[in-house]
């Protein structure tokens, strides 16, 4: 859903949000959405589903254009973005770990994405901070939700990991900063975002708990 709502900010198209409770979806929802997954845009009434499907629409229905117009970058922008489900198993599988064995199991995956990121991202011929240069394109806005929660985890991971690539972490780091990014989740995200990972039994969840838990004692 962020992603959607990263591309309707950047193109300032304007928007209202509904959100559900994903663990149990309304009848009204599970309807207009084929899938029962997040996103859906509705369009007047016709509804649209699926994270790409959504962008490619509004890239086509309202300027300004987010991707390039030669198509030859447009085609290889297109390839990277097919490529965000495989780097974001990768890199969300480490804050997905049940204990810290598992963690360092996971980071030589996640190390194998961020080798191929960090090579596009010598490869693409600018100086950045965003993926096409100065500008947010669609690249950015399907990497940047991946990007903002595991910089978030990370001040408990404490990984290091993108030291090891600093062009995917200043590029994470110019997403997270960028207003039309942080704009994009609601004020209550991070929140919800941390009582998922301690519900859910993470790793990670167990660092935030000790951590809060240490804040309380010398409160």
């Amino acid at each position: 859903m962020q992603r959607a709502v990263i591309v309707l900010r950047a193109k300032e198209i304007p928007f209202e949000v509904t959100y559900i409770d994903l663990r149990n979806k309304p009848d009204w929802f599970l309807k207009i959405s084929p899938h029962g997954k997040v996103p859906v845009l509705q369009v007047d009434d016709e509804p649209l589903f699926e994270s790409n499907a959504i962008a490619e629409y509004l890239e086509e229905a309202q300027a300004p254009q987010l991707h390039p117009t030669d198509l030859v970058k447009r085609a290889r922008n297109r390839a990277w973005t097919d490529f965000v489900p495989t780097f974001a198993g990768g890199l969300s599988a480490i804050y997905y770990a049940k204990s810290n064995d598992d963690r360092e199991e996971r980071l030589k995956t996640a190390r194998q994405r961020l080798d191929k990121l960090e090579i596009a991202l010598t490869e693409r011929g600018n100086g950045g901070p965003y993926f096409n240069g100065p500008e947010l394109c669609l690249v950015d806005a399907a990497y940047a939700p991946f990007l903002q929660r595991f910089l978030y985890v990370e001040q408990w991971l404490k990984t290091d990991v993108l030291d090891d690539y600093p062009l995917v972490s200043a590029w994470a780091q110019a997403l997270v900063d960028s207003d039309v990014v942080k704009g994009s989740v609601p004020d209550s995200f991070f929140d919800e975002f941390s009582n998922g990972m301690k519900r859910r039994g993470f790793y990670v969840g167990e660092l935030m708990e000790t951590a809060t838990q240490g804040q309380a004692s010398h409160g």
